[in-house]
């Protein structure tokens, strides 16, 4: 088995989206832990607040079947990547860390994530898996959060769909 960090993110419908992504990860996985969801600006386009989460699961895929297992998800949910690399999703969901890999490629898979940096990833997984070691750094989640340039951004917890999904585990 594998422990992967995943970072969930939605701007179009986006408490559904992120509440049939949890619901989707627990009938596939099983137990995870979900963060709870925080409604962000967008960053790198003009467009609509995101709302964004963390998941950790136990995964039986290797690296890549998950990375395929999670585009299928987006596609079936609407995601549309003929457009621009940022701009509106109905879901995005990446892989930010998987155990204590290091990999670049294939396609934009690159770990562990560079968006770990941005507050809308890293806080809401250093809330739910604050001892999770980033490889590169050695550091833990909690403490790359408690040493972030971004903690003060503004993230705004929301309630998603309880029918389904928690908001937090």
């Amino acid at each position: 088995m594998h422990t992967a960090c995943l970072s969930l993110g939605s701007n179009v419908d986006p408490e559904r989206h992120i509440a049939i992504a949890f619901a989707a990860l627990r009938e596939r996985f099983g137990d995870i832990r979900a963060s709870a969801a925080y409604r962000t600006p967008a960053v790198g386009f003009e467009g609509a607040d995101f709302v964004n989460a963390a998941a950790v699961i136990d995964s039986d895929l290797d690296v890549h079947a998950l990375n395929q297992w999670l585009h299928a998800l987006e596609d079936a949910h609407g995601r549309d990547r003929s457009g621009p690399r940022f701009g509106d999703r109905t879901l995005d969901i990446d892989i930010v860390l998987f155990d204590d890999l290091v990999c670049s490629g294939p396609g934009n898979l690159r770990l562990p994530r560079g968006e770990l940096r941005h507050a809308f990833v890293l806080r809401p997984l250093a809330e739910i898996a604050p001892e999770i070691v980033e490889p590169t750094s050695g550091r833990t989640l909690a403490a790359l959060w408690a040493a972030s340039g971004e903690r003060d951004v503004a993230m705004h917890e929301v309630a998603l769909p309880a029918v389904l999904a928690t908001a937090a585990d």
